[in-house]
C-alpha cells in the first residue's frame, strides 16, 4: 500500500526503479511486459492521461517469507478524470471508476513478477468509446498479436478424443483450501457440474467482475458461467496459483490466479462465433465463512478477449 501510494498518489514514479527488478516481468492484457523501464514508461502513459488518478486499495491477500517470496494479491478501485491523451484517444473529459487486482511475487523487497488484470474495457465504455471497435484496432496495430508465444504455450487445451475431465469431490468443511479451490475450479468450469455453485457458494452470495459486472445470488452467478461457457464450449481452465489467509472459525481470503483456452464457437456477448482460439486469464479472490463463499471479486481479461476474436487474422 505504501509504495503504491508513493508511485500513484505522490507521483514519485521513478519509485518503480527502487521497487521492481530491473528484469521484472509482468503480464497484463496485452501479454508480457519486460523491465522496469517499460513499468515506468507505461505508468507515465497513465499518469498524464488521468492527472488525478487515485488507486484505494480494498484488500491484500499475502503469504510466503522472505526466503521463499512473498505473495501478494492486491484488489484496488482505481478512479481518475480522462483530462490527457491515452492510447486510446483524445481527452474525453469523463471520470472512471474500475476494478484492478494485481499479484505480485517479492524478494528482497523488490517485485520480479506480477500478473495484473485492469479493467479495460469498463474504462473505455465509461470514456465513451466503442469498446470492441478499440480493441479491433489496438489488436490490428500490434506487430506481435495480443500474447506472447510463452503465454499460448503454458495454457491447457480441451480435444475431441481426450480424457473425460477428472472428478473431484467438493469437501462440505474445508480442511484444506488449496484442495477445496481446485475441487471448485474443476468442478464447475471443467466438469460443468452447475449445480455445485449451489454447494460452494452461500445463498446471498455478492459477486464483482470485469467490465462492471454485479450479480447478487447464486442463479445470477449461475447465469455468468454459463454464458461464459456457452461462448466457448470447449474452453479448458487451470488453476495456476493458490494462497490464502484466515482460520476456519475466522473465515478465509483466498487468492486464485486461473487461465483458460477455448474457441469461440457459441452465441453470447461477444457476438456471433468466429470459431477463433480464445486465451483467457484472470484473478479470483473469495471471502469465505462457515465453507461457503460469501464474496467473490473475478477479473478477466475481457478487453484482451475482444483483441483477440475481432483483430484481423494474420
Amino acid at each position: 500500500m505504501r509504495i503504491t501510494h508513493r508511485i500513484w498518489e505522490e507521483k514519485d514514479i521513478g519509485y518503480i526503479h527502487d521497487t521492481y527488478t530491473h528484469d521484472c516481468r509482468v503480464w497484463d492484457e496485452s501479454g508480457l511486459q519486460s523491465g522496469s523501464e517499460k513499468i515506468v514508461a507505461d505508468t507515465v502513459h497513465t499518469n498524464n492521461a488521468f492527472p488525478d488518478i487515485r488507486l484505494l486499495a480494498d484488500e491484500v491477500i499475502w503469504a510466503g517469507d522472505e526466503d521463499a517470496s512473498f505473495h501478494t494479491s492486491h484488489r484496488t478501485i482505481i478512479s481518475g478524470t480522462n483530462t490527457g491523451y491515452s492510447k486510446f484517444s483524445e481527452p474525453t473529459g469523463k471520470s472512471v471508476r474500475l476494478l484492478c487486482i494485481a499479484n505480485c511475487v517479492a524478494r528482497e523487497n523488490e517485485i520480479y513478477y506480477e500478473h495484473v488484470v485492469y479493467d479495460t474495457a469498463a474504462m473505455i465504455k465509461q470514456l465513451g468509446l466503442n469498446v470492441k471497435e478499440v480493441a479491433k484496432e489496438v489488436a490490428n496495430n500490434r506487430d506481435d498479436g495480443p500474447f506472447a508465444t510463452d503465454f499460448r504455450d503454458s495454457k491447457p487445451k480441451r480435444m475431441s478424443g481426450q480424457k473425460k475431465p477428472p472428478s473431484f469431490e467438493i469437501p462440505e468443511k474445508i480442511t484444506n483450501v488449496r484442495e477445496f479451490a481446485h475441487a471448485i475450479f474443476n468442478t464447475i468450469w471443467n466438469r460443468r457440474n452447475f449445480s455445485a455453485i449451489d454447494q460452494v457458494y452461500s445463498d446471498d452470495i455478492v459477486f464483482e467482475g470485469s467490465t462492471g459486472r454485479k450479480y447478487r445470488g447464486k442463479k445470477q452467478l449461475r447465469s455468468f458461467v454459463i454464458s461464459m461457457i456457452a461462448s466457448f464450449p470447449n474452453l479448458a481452465l487451470s488453476v495456476e496459483d493458490i494462497y490464502w489467509m484466515g482460520n476456519e472459525q475466522d473465515g478465509y481470503l483466498v487468492s486464485v490466479r486461473w487461465g483458460a483456452v477455448g474457441s469461440h464457437r457459441g452465441n453470447g456477448t461477444y457476438g456471433p462465433p468466429t470459431g477463433k482460439e480464445c486465451y483467457i486469464w484472470g484473478i479470483t479472490q473469495w471471502l469465505i465463512e462457515n465453507n461457503k463463499i460469501k464474496k467473490e471479486w473475478t477479473a478477466f481479461n475481457e478487453f484482451g478477449i475482444l483483441m483477440q476474436l475481432l483483430g484481423d487474422s494474420k
